[in-house]
């Protein structure tokens, strides 16, 4: 049945591949060029605010010199895939606005001469809709030219790239990626009364993203922070734009964006970070939070916990558990397969993480960050929890995914005064090595430590096979092993180090690597290893405070 199903997939993906790549080839023909030619709206209805696309550059002050650029040659110098994020122009948001706006208009110009029919490499979804709404949302100084020339070509640019969004908006299957879409769909009907249309389209659609990705806490179903914030920033502009325009209110929009904030709010890290889970990266919040305080969004923090992550928390302690079952399959392709992992900071310094994810580095980068021996949980038999879709055919038609799941159950939160408790399980290795793996930490609050417990339960007779428990630790973080032999020094700063220690005598120091944003990193990761010889076992750790 399992191979039935895999080769029904297989061609089912033949299928969508090649009715992607015909239409594709279309894409490039005269017909379709023409296609997407409209009438050209003659003025703006209003500017949006161009502050709106400082989340999306995480730059406070700035930082793009335009001025010794030759801008006869500028597209010609970003022709490599390194520089390709340059057609987003996202950098606008960088730029002098005062002295730099007429050298704007000439790349823009240049642009528009060599890219305004379609290209492969820069018109994805993801990169038009970034280039659209960094345009209209710089339009005040692109358009500060009596030039009616550049003018018309630039506002009929717009509207042939809105116009290929709209007609090939169902080929779309990533759902970040369409709030993406409909983001600029919308804008574009918000500053052309001519095509007061788009927004009719932008809302009905938007509607049922709405309802398909997000739960009843506003948290994205993927389970990914990353897309999270990525979603956020793009509902602020909804937001701030309907309201400027006037007379238009999207107040399912409203409320979702504040529940968004909440969340994030929750999920937030004392070092104002992404918890590294299911796809998130390293990205440092501080200027998004900046941005939010002066836009006059004062989010709280969400009651219970969100998003699959437990959060516990005592003084200067704070863990978040990966408490969840995986989304479901079509949500899962940033999916990592960590169930109860987990990271830990004290006071505001970041002890043990995940792997993050190396979505920004490279395809093996991703494929290593999703595997269970990247995340600090339990490993069997160095076997990944779920097993990835590796079909290039599949990949390509569906996104990368897992083949089948697994259930977190029994989960259990305590609070007293004496200490805070988590405990769960889940079945991930039931089926192939017949054990159910349960994890238990708590913040001991007299004590002023972690403490944790690792539970093997055996279902079912089976073979001796070797397990491992991973602790990663944050990049920079020496570790070295004492003469008692379980236990571990983890050196944080020259007056301040912690003690890892275990009941078992087989922990190793092994070297890792770490996903970084745009690089990879070398870290150490603490590994307590034994064999699960057709028994039950409990494997006992804590972290404790060096005195």
């Amino acid at each position: 049945m399992i191979y039935l199903k895999s080769v029904y997939f297989y061609f089912l993906a033949l299928i969508i591949n090649l009715k992607t790549f015909i239409k594709t080839s279309y894409f490039s023909t005269n017909s379709y060029t023409k296609s997407l030619r409209t009438s050209v709206p003659k003025e703006f209805f209003f500017f949006p605010s161009s502050y709106l696309l400082s989340p999306f550059t995480n730059f406070q002050n700035y930082s793009f010199n335009l001025s010794n650029i030759d801008y006869e040659n500028f597209w010609k110098q970003t022709s490599n895939k390194k520089n390709l994020r340059l057609h987003d122009f996202l950098w606008l948001g960088l730029v002098d606005r005062k002295t730099e706006a007429s050298l704007v208009r000439k790349i823009i110009s240049k642009w528009i001469s060599n890219n305004n029919i379609y290209k492969k490499q820069i018109w994805g979804n993801s990169s038009i809709s970034r280039r659209v709404i960094s345009w209209i949302l710089n339009a005040d100084i692109i358009l500060g030219s009596t030039n009616i020339t550049f003018k018309n070509d630039f506002i009929e640019s717009i509207i042939i790239q809105i116009n290929h969004l709209k007609k090939n908006f169902n080929l779309e299957s990533n759902n970040v990626t369409k709030i993406e879409i409909l983001t600029t769909i919308y804008l574009s009907g918000l500053v052309f009364h001519d095509y007061k249309e788009n927004i009719t389209f932008a809302e009905k659609e938007l509607r049922k993203v709405i309802n398909i990705f997000f739960d009843d806490d506003g948290f994205p179903r993927s389970q990914n922070p990353d897309d999270l914030l990525q979603i956020s920033k793009y509902f602020i502009i909804l937001k701030d734009c309907s309201e400027a325009a006037e007379n238009y209110e999207i107040d399912y929009i409203n409320s979702l964006l504040k529940n968004n904030l909440m969340c994030l709010k929750k999920i937030t890290t004392p070092l104002n970070t992404l918890p590294l889970f299911n796809g998130a990266t390293e990205v440092n919040l501080n200027r998004f939070y900046d941005f939010l305080n002066e836009k006059n969004y004062k989010p709280k923090k969400k009651n219970g916990n969100v998003g699959g992550l437990n959060i516990i928390n005592f003084k200067k302690d704070i863990v978040y558990i990966n408490s969840n079952s995986p989304p479901l399959k079509n949500f899962s392709n940033c999916y990592q397969s960590g169930p109860l992992s987990f990271e830990y900071f004290n006071d505001e310094d970041k002890i043990i993480t995940n792997c993050g994810f190396g979505k920004n580095i490279s395809n093996k980068a991703i494929f290593l960050s999703k595997l269970t021996s990247a995340q600090s949980t339990i490993c069997i038999d160095n076997t990944s929890v779920v097993r990835f879709e590796r079909n290039k055919v599949i990949n390509k038609a569906f996104g990368s995914s897992y083949e089948k799941g697994f259930k977190v159950f029994n989960e259990k939160n305590e609070n007293n005064e004496e200490e805070i408790k988590f405990y769960a399980s889940h079945d991930a290795y039931l089926k192939k090595f017949g054990y159910i793996c349960s994890r238990e930490i708590k913040i001991l609050k007299k004590d002023y430590k972690i403490t944790g417990r690792d539970f093997f339960e055996k279902k079912r007779e089976t073979k001796k096979v070797g397990f491992s428990i991973r602790f990663h630790l944050t990049p920079g973080l020496n570790a070295v092993k004492t003469i008692s032999g379980n236990s571990v020094l983890i050196q944080i700063r020259k007056n301040k180090s912690l003690i890892f220690t275990t009941d078992k005598k087989n922990i190793t120091i092994e070297k890792s690597v770490f996903f970084a944003g745009n690089k990879v990193l070398n870290n150490f990761c603490i590994v307590i290893s034994d064999l699960l010889e057709n028994n039950d076992k409990i494997i006992n750790w804590e972290i404790i405070k060096k005195i």
